[in-house]
């Protein structure tokens, strides 16, 4: 028995499946003690619950529709600590293999006793999955970019942001209403969400739809660089040099 229970959150859209794990848990209880603090039918849910107590592991299903289970995992880390994530999913065995070759742990539907309590009891040795591995296992770009606010995940819409700006080792997402700070790369957020936002600057993506036109700053000398102007906000962001080329291609009707 472990010296304390192990706080456990149930993530599936589906009811039975989640009936199906409390079930399961209770099988393996001579084995490993858990005490289920909750239950939640999307991610957005999972997350909320996870940021209102203390959670040791997520069992966490992969599909579910709006935001899947690898982008509720990518949030539950701005969590501290953040708890483990063992993902429940039917996927084929190629989806698989990118579970293994990431270390990522992980529960084939229909699941067995015996395989939930081993990744149970590895709880604690293996620790939260790791950024890289949960980045790599994406197959989508994420719905929602996520800040830690005083111990909880604040929820960001990709369809809210404005734009992104580079600030030292963090970027601020700026959206009409308020600023946030994240820890992520700017380039790999570019590589993400290349579809939604353009880069204007070294340290600046703007958001595609948030553009509303360009004009030229003004300068004592006279009409000075071009600057993006957006949507909501009254900052008006400089076109680098190099990306000049972005005022032609996007202002064309």
């Amino acid at each position: 028995m472990t010296a304390q229970a192990l706080r456990v959150l149930i993530v599936d859209d589906e009811a039975p499946a989640r009936s199906r794990m409390r079930d399961l848990l209770a099988d393996v209880s001579a084995a490993v003690q858990v005490t289920v603090i909750g239950e939640a039918a999307g991610g957005r849910e999972a997350l909320r619950l996870a940021g209102a107590g203390d959670v040791d592991v997520v069992l966490l299903d992969v599909r579910m529709p709006g935001m899947d289970g690898v982008e509720v995992a990518q949030h539950l880390q701005k969590l501290d600590p953040a708890p483990a994530v063992i993902f429940t999913t039917a996927y084929d065995a190629y989806a698989i293999r990118a579970f293994e070759l990431h270390a990522v742990d992980y529960l084939l539907k229909p699941i067995r006793a015996a395989r939930l309590q081993e990744a149970l009891l590895r709880v604690g040795h293996d620790g939260a999955a790791e950024p890289e591995a949960l980045h790599d296992l994406r197959q989508a770009p994420r719905t929602c970019l996520s800040a830690a606010e005083r111990g909880k995940v604040h929820l960001i819409p990709l369809e809210d942001v404005v734009f992104l700006r580079a600030e030292l080792k963090y970027v601020s997402v700026r959206t009409a209403a308020r600023e946030y700070l994240i820890e992520e790369s700017l380039t790999r957020l570019e590589q993400e969400f290349e579809l939604q936002f353009v880069r204007v600057h070294r340290n600046c993506l703007v958001a595609r739809a948030a553009i509303r036109g360009f004009e030229r700053a003004d300068t004592a000398a006279g009409e000075g660089p071009w600057q993006v102007v957006l949507a909501g906000i009254e900052e008006r962001i400089p076109v680098s040099r190099r990306q000049q080329h972005i005022v032609r291609e996007l202002s064309r009707p």
